[in-house]
């Protein structure tokens, strides 16, 4: 039988959480390619992502760290990506959503390479070129899909 602590626990569900809404958070950023606004894909996106960087702040401090400030300043793009949402505001959403996605694959890439063994060896200390190479690989294909989707609503 396998024996967890309750951060392990905890950790897992963070986790989930996190990979739920990276998972739902392509699929609505693919949605706003065709112009459709799955409401249960974005509610997903958006409770998962939220609470994932909300459970982030309560694992154990040591001092701010950068997906702190990531998920502090989420949290704060939240406000006005559900305003946005709530009105039907698609470019301001599409921008705030793509936003955010960013930020969950940001933190995935950097989690990624310290947690995962055989990524670890390609950059034991994160500030790899590799590291870089992928994070800027994300932002350049997250802000081409928010441009062509922000486009294609001045067309509809």
């Amino acid at each position: 039988m396998i024996h967890m602590t309750g951060l392990q626990i905890f950790t897992l569900f963070h986790v989930a959480l996190s990979l739920i809404g990276i998972a739902t958070g392509f699929l609505v950023l693919l949605g706003f390619l065709g112009s459709s606004l799955n409401r249960t894909l974005n509610l997903v996106f958006l409770t998962t992502t939220a609470l994932t960087s909300i459970t982030g702040f309560f694992f154990p401090f040591h001092g701010v760290t950068p997906g702190i400030v990531v998920g502090a300043i989420s949290l704060v793009l939240f406000i006005p990506a559900i305003l946005a949402y709530q009105k039907g505001w698609m470019k301001t959403y599409i921008a705030t959503a793509s936003i955010l996605q960013f930020f969950n694959v940001l933190v995935l890439i950097v989690q990624s390479f310290q947690k995962i063994p055989p990524l670890h060896q390609f950059a034991p200390t994160g500030k790899e070129p590799i590291v870089a190479i992928l994070q800027l690989t994300v932002l350049l294909l997250i802000a081409a899909l928010a441009v062509i989707s922000i486009r294609r609503q001045r067309l509809a």
